[in-house]
């Protein structure tokens, strides 16, 4: 009966990270859209919603804690648990991200750089952690190791997108100061917005890193 319960406690922290990571991508979506829309009622939702998230992870913090303190899991449970832990971690930080977003949306008053395509590069990101979350459900480790693969072109697509906006500043003529300084605001805005795609993409990896290891006690994503 008790080895049943275990087994039950761990279906259920399972399912559970996969629901925090349901929330942490609707919060992305609604991030993006929000940011395309200059949607400030989209915004405030996305930003108020962070403490829900905040919620789950010390929640599930406290189950992987749990876990390993009164059951004293070994072998692939214990890999499990505290993979399980880890990629709860990146959610955590993915849902601070999209907060992000609605902050910039807040801020926003014009899009000057219609060249740089923010929501192609959202729906790459949020295309990896759906894929992420299926390999860890499913114990997928090829799709872990693509993964890693699509983070490159992620990084190609930011590295790209970050030259044009400086290029843009650099040939961009200005007649007074206060469009200069509005300016750099737009550009440090844009590029922040870049920035923290690209970084939802390494934590991204971080967790098919996480599912690799859990599976096959292979630590090759994770240096």
């Amino acid at each position: 009966m008790a080895r049943q319960s275990y087994q039950d406690k761990l279906t259920e922290l399972r399912e559970d990270v996969l629901y925090m990571s349901e929330v942490v991508m609707e919060r992305l979506r609604m991030g993006l859209d929000a940011l395309e829309q200059k949607d400030e009622n989209l915004a405030r939702e996305v930003i108020e919603g962070d403490g829900e998230i905040n919620r789950m992870y010390l929640d599930l913090e406290q189950d992987c804690i749990d876990l390993l303190a009164l059951q004293q899991p070994v072998a692939s449970d214990l890999r499990f648990i505290a993979a399980s832990f880890k990629i709860i971690t990146d959610l955590e930080r993915i849902g601070d991200l999209a907060t992000n977003l609605g902050e910039y949306t807040l801020d926003a008053e014009r899009d000057l750089f219609p060249d740089v395509d923010v929501q192609e590069m959202g729906e790459l990101t949020l295309d990896m952690l759906e894929d992420a979350m299926l390999a860890y459900d499913d114990e997928n480790t090829d799709a872990c190791r693509e993964l890693a693969a699509r983070d490159d072109e992620l990084d190609h697509f930011a590295e790209r997108a970050s030259e044009i906006v400086v290029r843009d500043l650099i040939e961009r003529e200005l007649e007074s100061p206060d469009e200069v300084e509005q300016l750099l605001q737009d550009v440090s805005r844009l590029l922040l917005t870049i920035r923290d795609l690209e970084r939802v993409g390494d934590h991204t990896v971080n967790i098919a890193a996480r599912t690799l290891y859990m599976v096959e006690n292979d630590d090759e994503l994770i240096y």
